[in-house]
């Protein structure tokens, strides 16, 4: 996970997006939110978005922002067309949705972090698209790194009451 010296390190925070070329690392923190990440192999461009909800409502009196699923993944999409690649040429990984209230709502059960990934699935997959990694759901929140020079994601997990850490890549 060593980065190169000329790499720039964007933080996500909640509702924003980032799509650029290959010198760039993206980082967020996700509880319930989710990120999908966007990468060109080929083009080594992509992106990265932090929603914090499935869907906005009176969309038509506001612009679109990325706070919502299908607002943030638009942003993103709009952006690779810029770039003048095709959607079908990009891989595709999900990450977050996870149950911040554990003691209150099981896993089970319709949360807002269930509901924000079961967005980002369907919107991907009304896209045509699908994702090539995941890691969605569970309890407590995560920490994700994209280095759009290469592709790779890593996440860092942080469940409630599980000794150590889970670390793994995309």
């Amino acid at each position: 996970m060593k980065k190169p010296a000329h790499v720039v390190e964007i933080f996500l925070q909640p509702g924003e997006y980032y799509f650029g070329e290959q010198d760039i690392r993206i980082r967020t923190v996700l509880g319930s939110c989710v990120s999908i990440t966007m990468w060109h192999p080929r083009r080594l461009i992509g992106g990265m978005c932090h929603y914090m909800l499935p869907a906005g409502h009176d969309r038509r009196e506001r612009t679109a922002d990325g706070k919502y699923a299908d607002e943030a993944f638009a942003l993103l999409v709009g952006k690779a067309q810029e770039y003048g690649t095709a959607l079908e040429e990009y891989e595709i990984k999900l990450f977050g949705g996870g149950n911040m209230f554990p003691a209150r709502v099981r896993n089970g059960k319709d949360h807002v972090g269930k509901k924000n990934a079961e967005a980002g699935k369907e919107l991907i997959e009304r896209h045509g698209m699908r994702s090539v990694a995941e890691d969605l759901g569970g309890s407590g929140h995560r920490t994700v790194i994209f280095d759009i020079w290469s592709g790779h994601v890593w996440v860092r997990r942080f469940e409630p009451g599980m000794p150590g850490v889970c670390d793994k890549r995309e």
